[in-house]
């Protein structure tokens, strides 16, 4: 049954979780047939250590309609990217590991930086755009897939699910956006969605009045998962935060280029769970402190693209109406744990409010006293605009590497 939001009108799926993944699995084959689909994994080598990715592996392995599979790999060796290769050997579709540290890959982002076009910073949303690169580059695919590598309750009926809205040829969706229940061995998960971003878009929208944008990310029940799917032409012109903002600014970013009903979210799971980022208090550029920071940046700069007007007195309102819409909230799923049985640790959600709320300040100072800040990475047109050969230079870069480091 689908159902539709009651703000910002954005489509939801849940009906897809009622019906067999091999009844899913066959019309995904069927569309592959002339929709192509791919699937990027971005990576770091510290998490081929764990066994959530293999687990990922092994149920990857069993998928029928995927036609190629993009692993973005960060912070490897040479040693570390040769035993990747060997690693993800075990995957029965056609594959290719980017070895993103490689000699190069880093020749390439010289020549971007020479230009003013290098992504700003290492990090996960450089990685996407880098696999998204491959894949333009190799122009085969008509549907792309983005999930993270720490999901330690990964089942491949999470991507059937996930793709079919896209990858449907009688839907005109460009944009699927996974969402689910965040509970894991007993307690209530999703804290920077739950502390942090739901109470925030309440307090703007108290703060500097109604807002289409605002409605638009209260539609989405889970707007920091990780997962999502999208159609190529949509990529081209995706302009990817390198900061941990990179889930609020796609779907920005669905907002300035698509219309509401060409994005939708569905429900990929009952249970979801993954690597918990630490909360770092005393590192800000670590943990969900940086994170906090980071995504209360991107929701700042889309509004004020969209002509809201900030000052400080503004954001100081915006602290105090944060942090009681966020005390407020934390009562209801306070409540929410208890009748589900459910732990809850009262008190460092409070601590973590409060952490978020001063983070709240200084995202607002630093996006005003730093107006020119960019840290959208170029999208793909205006690269090959400045550089025609430079994805296609790309490619050749992942194929060479992968020719000349043979898996250990």
């Amino acid at each position: 049954m689908a159902d539709f939001h009651q703000n910002g009108n954005i489509a939801q799926f849940h009906d897809l979780r009622c019906r067999p993944v091999e009844e899913l699995e066959y019309e995904l084959s069927t569309f592959a047939q002339t929709r192509k689909i791919s699937l990027i994994l971005p990576c770091l080598y510290s998490e081929l250590e764990g066994p959530a990715l293999r687990h990922i592996l092994d149920e990857l392995a069993k998928v029928p309609y995927l036609h190629h599979i993009v692993i973005g790999l960060d912070r490897a060796t040479e040693e570390e990217y040769r035993h990747a290769r060997q690693y993800f050997a075990s995957l029965p579709q056609s594959h290719r590991v980017i070895w993103n540290d490689s000699p190069r890959m880093r020749a390439l982002g010289d020549r971007l930086a020479e230009q003013g076009l290098a992504p700003p910073e290492p990090g996960k949303g450089k990685n996407v755009w880098s696999c998204i690169g491959y894949l333009l580059a190799q122009a085969e695919s008509s549907v792309v897939a983005i999930h993270d590598c720490d999901i330690t309750t990964y089942s491949k009926d999470m991507l059937a699910r996930l793709v079919y809205p896209v990858a449907h040829p009688a839907f005109s969706y460009q944009l699927s956006k996974g969402f689910y229940a965040r509970v894991g061995n007993g307690k209530l998960n999703g804290r920077v969605s739950r502390l942090l971003v739901s109470p925030l878009l309440i307090a703007l929208k108290r703060t500097i009045g109604d807002r289409d944008y605002i409605d638009y990310l209260r539609s989405f029940r889970y707007p920091l998962s990780g997962e999502m799917a999208l159609r190529m032409p949509l990529l081209p012109d995706l302009r990817i935060p390198s900061d941990w903002g990179l889930e609020i600014g796609v779907l920005s970013e669905a907002w300035r280029n698509l219309g509401r009903k060409a994005v939708c979210q569905v429900e990929i799971a009952d249970n979801y769970d993954h690597k918990h980022q630490s909360l770092s208090p005393e590192d800000a550029s670590a943990g969900l402190n940086r994170m906090s920071t980071d995504i209360c940046k991107a929701i700042f700069r889309k509004l004020a693209a969209d002509g809201t007007v900030f000052t400080p007195n503004v954001f100081r309102t915006l602290k105090a109406t944060y942090y009681r819409s966020a005390l407020d909230l934390l009562e209801a799923y306070s409540h929410d744990a208890i009748m589900n049985g459910l732990e809850m640790d009262r008190h460092g959600e409070e601590k973590m409010i409060e952490m978020f709320a001063n983070n709240i300040m200084t995202a607002g100072q630093v996006f005003l006293e730093n107006p020119h800040e960019t840290p959208f990475i170029p999208n793909w047109n205006r690269i090959h605009s400045a550089n025609p050969s430079f994805l296609g230079d790309l490619k050749a870069a992942a194929l060479a590497d992968d020719a000349d480091y043979a898996p250990v």
